[in-house]
C-alpha cells in the first residue's frame, strides 16, 4: 500500500484551544510513541503512547511537528505545519468553461466527487475531482451533455492537470466511474477511467479521431469505439489505452433499446492476487453483467480475467448487480473478492455465490459484528417481491447464507448500516422501507428514524466524526448524531452556512459530498463540500479530542478500495475490514507493505 507521511494537521477549535493531531502508520501500531512540538519547544513530558491527537492551550497561531519515537530513540521529525484558523480549510477552485449543447441549451460546470491519491510521490494526498456539466442525466433521461472533466488538484488550489474526456463520453452518474490509485507500485497513483474517441489528455493529446460524434439526437452515445485509459496520476497525460471490455455490441441485448441499460458501469480497486492492486470495470447490472479485471505493469494493461454471465456457468448471476460495488477479503485467504449487488465474484474471476434476489442500490460490506469472525453485507432491493426478494437482506459475503432479511414489496432504494447505538453491540442498520432500525439480529430496537437537521429520515453518509466510537450521521451538509436515549438526532455541524460559505452536497437526493475520508490528522474522517458558486471546495476536520488510538484507516485495505470506489455509481460510506464501534476489540495490525 502506498507510503504516507505523518499527516501532522492543526486547527483552532477555540480562541484558547488547538487540536493537533497525526497519523499513526499501521506498521508502527503496535510501539509506536510520539513527541509533539511547538516550534522547537517539546509539549508532552513522556512520548504519546495512547490517541494521536493533543490539545494546546495557547491563543497565538504557531507551527507544529511530530516525531516518531521507536525503542526509545526519536526519529526525525515531520516538517513543521501552520494552523487552520478554523475547522475547515478553503481550496480554491476555477470551473471549466461552460458551453451550448447541440439542442440549444446552454450548460455550466459543478464541482462533483472527488477521489485522492498521493499523484507525486511525496507521501501526501492529491484531489482528483470530476467535474459535471449542469445538464448531465441520468442513463434513463434523454438529452444532450456537456463533456465530464477530470482535474488534479494541490490541497492549496494548485491545478496540476486537467482531462476532458469529450463528446463521446455521455455525463451522468453512471457512465464515468474513475479509479485514483498506485497501480504499478512505482509511488505514484494513476487515474483510470472509460474514455472515446475525442478524449483529452492534459498535455492536449486526443484519442482516436477528433471530429467524431456518436451521439444519436436523443443525446445518447450507441456507436463507436470505447476504450479504458490510464492516465499519469502527476502529469495528467494518457499512459496507455485498450478496448473496453465488454464491447457494447447490439443495445437490445443488454435490456432495452435505446441506451439505459447498456450504459450502467462500475468499477473498483482489488487486490485479487493479495499483494498488488488491480483494476476491475464493469457493464451491465440489470441483466447481462460483464466484469472484467485487469493488472498494471511496465505502463499496460494486461487482461486478468472476464467474467461474463452470458456463459451458461454464470447464468445464476444473471441480472443481480447493484447501482454500487464493494470489494473485501470475504474468505480470508488474503486475495480480495468482488461483492456485486446479490452475487460475489471470488478473487480467481469466477462465481462465488448468487442469492437470486436481483439489483438493487445500496450494499455495504464491512465488519459489523465484534462477536462474529470474518465480514458481513448489508443490501436493500429494488424489486423486493415477497416472499422470493426481501426488502432488505443482511448476509455472510463468503457463501451468501442469509442470517435474517425483513419481506415485503416495493423499490426499497435506500439502506445503510453503521454503529450510531452503544446499547446493541455491533452495527445497526435501517432501510427506506419503513421497519425502522434493526439490530445485528434483524430486531427492531425502534420506529424512529435518525434524521439530518431539519430534513426527514437520513440514509445516505456517514463520518467516523467526534471523539467516540459510535459513527455519525452525514446527509447534504449537515453531520449529526444519533442519541438512542431520546430517539432523537442532534446536529453537530450544519455546514450549509458555516461563516456563510453557502455549501453544497452533490447529486440530487444522494446528498453526498465531494468525498468523506481519513485524509489528515487521526483516525476521524475529514469531509470535503463545494460551495454555491463552484468557486472553492471546503474541508473540515473535526474539533474534538478522542481517546482511541486506532492506526490511520487508510492503511485499512478494505477502507482504502473503498474511498477508491466512493464515486462510483450511487455514493455509498466506506467501512472498515475490522469492527469499529462501541466494544471494539484492540484491532490487529494489518498485514500490508508500505511502497515508497
Amino acid at each position: 500500500m502506498e507510503h504516507l507521511d505523518r499527516g501532522l494537521l492543526a486547527v483552532r477549535t477555540s480562541s484558547e484551544d488547538v487540536l493537533i493531531s497525526w497519523r499513526i502508520l499501521a506498521p508502527e501500531f503496535e510501539n509506536g510513541a510520539y513527541n509533539l512540538y511547538r516550534n522547537d519547544k517539546k509539549l508532552n513530558s513522556t512520548p504519546i503512547t495512547d490517541a494521536s491527537n493533543f490539545v494546546d492551550k495557547i491563543v497565538t497561531n504557531e507551527t507544529y511537528k511530530v516525531a516518531l519515537v521507536l525503542n526509545g530513540k526519536e526519529q526525525k521529525p515531520s516538517e513543521p505545519i501552520s494552523v487552520w484558523n478554523n475547522i475547515y480549510k478553503t481550496i480554491p477552485i476555477t470551473a471549466p468553461k461552460g458551453g451550448t449543447s447541440p439542442d440549444g441549451r446552454e450548460f455550466k460546470y459543478t464541482a462533483s466527487d472527488a477521489s485522492v491519491g498521493d499523484l507525486d510521490g511525496d507521501g501526501q494526498y492529491e484531489i482528483v475531482l470530476k467535474w459535471y456539466p449542469t445538464n448531465a442525466h441520468d442513463n434513463s433521461h434523454r438529452g444532450y451533455t456537456g463533456n465530464t472533466i477530470l482535474q488534479g488538484l494541490e490541497f492549496n488550489g494548485d491545478i496540476l492537470w486537467t482531462i476532458d474526456l469529450g463528446k463521446n463520453i455521455r455525463s451522468g452518474a453512471h457512465y464515468t466511474q474513475f479509479l485514483v490509485y498506485d497501480f504499478d507500485g512505482d509511488g505514484k497513483a494513476e487515474v483510470a477511467c472509460k474514455t472515446a474517441d475525442g478524449t483529452t489528455d492534459s498535455n492536449g493529446k486526443i484519442l482516436g479521431d477528433a471530429n467524431a460524434d456518436y451521439r444519436n439526437e436523443r443525446g445518447y452515445v450507441l456507436e463507436g469505439p470505447e476504450f479504458l485509459s490510464v492516465f499519469s496520476g502527476e502529469t495528467g497525460k494518457f499512459i496507455t489505452t485498450e478496448n473496453y471490455i465488454p464491447a457494447r455490441g447490439n443495445v437490445n441485448d443488454w435490456g432495452d433499446g435505446y441506451g439505459n441499460r447498456v450504459d450502467r458501469f462500475l468499477a473498483c480497486v482489488a487486490y485479487l492476487d493479495g499483494k498488488h492492486p488491480s483494476l476491475v470495470f464493469s457493464r451491465g447490472y440489470y441483466t447481462r453483467t460483464v466484469i472484467a479485471a485487469y493488472d498494471f505493469k511496465n505502463n499496460k494493461l494486461k487482461t486478468r480475467w472476464v467474467f461474463d454471465t452470458n456463459e451458461e456457468k454464470n447464468k445464476a448471476y444473471f441480472g443481480q448487480g447493484n447501482h454500487s460495488i464493494t470489494v473485501g477479503d470475504v474468505d480470508d485467504d488474503g486475495k480480495d473478492e468482488i461483492q456485486f449487488g446479490s452475487c460475489a465474484i471470488d478473487d480467481d474471476g469466477t462465481g462465488l455465490y448468487s442469492t437470486g434476489f436481483g439489483h438493487g442500490d445500496a450494499s455495504h460490506l464491512g465488519d459489523f459484528d465484534p462477536t462474529r469472525e470474518g465480514l458481513e453485507y448489508f443490501m436493500v432491493h429494488e424489486e423486493a417481491n415477497r416472499p422470493s426478494v426481501p426488502q432488505m437482506d443482511y448476509r455472510d459475503p463468503k457463501t451468501g447464507e442469509v442470517f435474517w432479511s425483513v419481506p415485503g414489496r416495493g423499490d426499497i432504494g435506500r439502506g445503510v448500516i453503521a454503529d450510531i447505538d452503544p446499547n446493541h453491540l455491533g452495527a445497526e442498520m435501517w432501510a427506506s422501507n419503513g421497519t425502522g432500525i434493526h439490530d445485528l439480529k434483524g430486531e427492531v430496537i425502534t420506529k424512529t428514524y435518525p434524521t439530518a437537521g431539519r430534513r426527514g429520515a437520513s440514509f445516505n453518509m456517514f463520518a467516523w466524526w467526534d471523539g467516540d466510537l459510535l459513527r455519525e450521521i452525514a446527509d447534504k451538509t449537515v453531520i449529526s448524531k444519533w442519541d438512542a436515549d431520546t430517539e432523537t438526532t442532534k446536529v453537530l455541524l450544519s455546514a450549509y452556512n458555516f461563516d456563510n460559505m453557502s455549501l453544497r452536497s452533490n447529486n440530487g437526493t444522494k446528498s453526498n459530498p465531494c468525498l468523506i475520508a481519513d485524509l489528515f490528522g487521526d483516525w476521524r474522517e475529514e469531509i470535503i463540500w463545494r460551495n454555491d458558486a463552484n468557486t472553492k471546495l471546503v474541508i473540515f476536520s473535526t474539533p474534538y479530542p478522542t481517546n482511541e488510538r486506532i492506526f490511520t484507516l487508510m492503511h485499512d485495505p478494505l477502507y482504502r478500495t473503498s474511498i477508491a470506489w466512493q464515486n462510483v455509481g450511487y455514493n455509498q460510506p466506506a467501512h472498515t475490514g475490522f469492527y469499529l464501534g462501541v466494544g471494539m476489540p484492540k484491532p490487529k495490525t494489518p498485514d500490508i507493505k508500505i511502497i515508497k
